[in-house]
C-alpha cells in the first residue's frame, strides 16, 4: 500500500507568491492527466492562466485538495459551489500510475464532506474519456452518445453512485481554415437572417452597452442549452457578475474574442458565442460558450456567429493550430454546423450525477 496525505492547497496571491509552487506543481498534474486521456497536451494551461479563476470567489466557491506521495503532488480535487443553486461541481484526478491504491476514493470522501456541510447536495462533473472502441458502452439517458464501460473514470463514478446524464462530443477543427469557404458562408448566413439581425464583436472586455444582453446570454444557458438529466446551473448572471468575470479574465494572457447577434427591432440579443485564446499561437483556441436564444431560431443565426468570430480570429491571432469544442450529442443541430466547418471528433466527455 502507498502511503499518501490529502490536504487542501492554499491559493497564491499571485504565480511569484509564497507558496505559489505547489499550485505550479499541480497544475502540471491536471495537464498531465489530461494528456493521459486524450493522447496530447491541446487542453493544457499554464499556472498564470489557471490563476485567475481561483481567485474569483465571491459568485462560486471554489476549494481544492492535492494528494502527495513522498513530498509530491500526484492527484487532486476541486470542489466549485454556484452561489444560490444546490450543486456542486466536482472533479477527481490521479495520475495513472497511482490509481488503485485508494488516492482517488480518499480526494472524494473529501469533497463529499464538504459536499454535504455546505448543503450542496447535487454533484455533478464532467469527464473527458478520449476516443474507445470498446464494445460495452454505457448509453446517455439522451440517447446520443456512450462511453466505454471499462474506462477507469466510468468505474470509478459507477462504484461511487453516479449515473451517466449526457455524452459530450469533443470536436477539432483544424487552422487555418479555408477562409473564402469561411466567408461564404458568413454571407450566407447573413443574408438568410436579414436587416433586423446585427453582429457586434469585441475582445476581451465587454463594452458596458452590451453588460446587460451578455448577462441574459449567460443565464438562458442554463434553460436553452441541452442539459441532459444535469440540474442546470441557474445562479443568478447580473450586469456586475460579467463585469466581475471580465475584471477576472483581463489578469490572465488569454484573450476572449466575442461575436454577439443583436435584434435590432427590440436591441436584445439573439445569441452569441466565443473563443478562448492563448497568447502562443502554437496552441489551441478553446471554444468557449455558443448559443442562440430559442425564440431567434431558424434564422441561421448559429453559422453566423461561428463563421464571423472563425473569421475574426484568422484577423486578430492567426497562426493556432486548431480550434478545440465540446458540443452536447443530442444538440445535433450544433453538430451538424461544425460538421459543415469542418470539425472532427478527437473525443468524448461525460456528464455525471450524483444525489446526496
Amino acid at each position: 500500500m502507498t502511503a499518501f496525505s490529502i490536504g487542501e492547497l492554499a491559493i497564491p496571491a499571485s504565480i511569484d507568491a509564497p507558496g505559489a509552487d505547489d499550485f505550479i506543481e499541480m497544475t502540471r498534474v491536471r495537464n498531465r492527466v489530461g494528456a493521459e486521456v486524450c493522447g496530447s497536451y491541446d487542453l493544457a494551461v499554464t499556472p498564470e492562466e489557471l490563476l485567475p479563476s481561483w481567485l474569483a470567489q465571491d459568485f462560486e466557491q471554489k476549494r481544492m485538495l492535492v494528494a502527495r506521495v513522498d513530498g509530491r503532488i500526484v492527484g487532486r480535487a476541486v470542489i466549485e459551489l454556484p452561489v444560490g443553486t444546490p450543486l456542486a461541481w466536482v472533479t477527481v484526478e490521479v495520475l495513472r500510475r497511482f490509481r488503485r491504491r485508494g488516492i482517488g476514493s480518499q480526494l472524494y470522501a473529501r469533497l463529499e464532506s464538504i459536499a454535504k456541510a455546505a448543503s450542496h447536495p447535487v454533484l455533478q462533473g464532467f469527464v473527458m474519456q478520449g476516443a474507445s472502441e470498446s464494445v460495452e458502452r454505457i448509453v446517455a439517458p439522451t440517447g446520443f452518445g456512450s462511453v466505454p464501460r471499462d474506462d477507469d473514470a466510468c468505474r470509478f463514478l459507477l462504484a461511487r453512485g453516479f449515473a451517466l446524464e449526457q455524452v459530450a462530443r469533443m470536436s477539432r477543427l483544424e487552422l487555418p481554415a479555408d477562409r473564402g469557404a469561411l466567408r461564404r458562408r458568413f454571407v450566407g448566413a447573413s443574408a438568410d437572417a436579414g436587416v433586423d439581425y446585427r453582429v457586434h464583436y469585441w475582445s476581451g472586455r465587454t463594452p458596458t452597452e452590451h453588460l446587460p444582453q451578455v448577462a441574459d446570454l449567460r443565464g438562458r444557458l442554463a434553460t436553452d442549452a441541452p442539459q441532459g438529466g444535469l440540474e442546470p446551473d441557474t445562479s443568478p448572471w447580473t450586469a456586475a457578475r460579467v463585469r466581475a468575470e471580465d475584471d477576472n479574465f483581463e489578469t490572465s494572457p488569454r484573450t476572449r474574442l466575442t461575436a454577439l447577434v443583436e435584434y435590432q427591432p427590440t436591441g436584445e440579443a439573439a445569441g452569441y458565442t466565443e473563443l478562448d485564446v492563448p497568447a502562443q499561437n502554437t496552441r489551441a483556441v478553446i471554444q468557449g460558450d455558443t448559443i442562440v436564444l430559442q425564440e431567434h431560431r431558424g434564422h441561421r443565426l448559429g453559422m453566423l456567429l461561428k463563421t464571423a468570430n472563425l473569421l475574426r480570429l484568422e484577423e486578430v491571432s492567426p497562426g493556432h493550430p486548431a480550434v478545440l469544442s465540446f458540443t452536447a450529442e443530442e444538440n445535433r443541430h450544433m453538430l451538424q454546423l461544425n460538421d459543415m466547418l469542418g470539425f472532427v471528433p478527437w473525443g468524448y466527455e461525460g456528464a455525471w450525477k450524483k444525489l446526496l
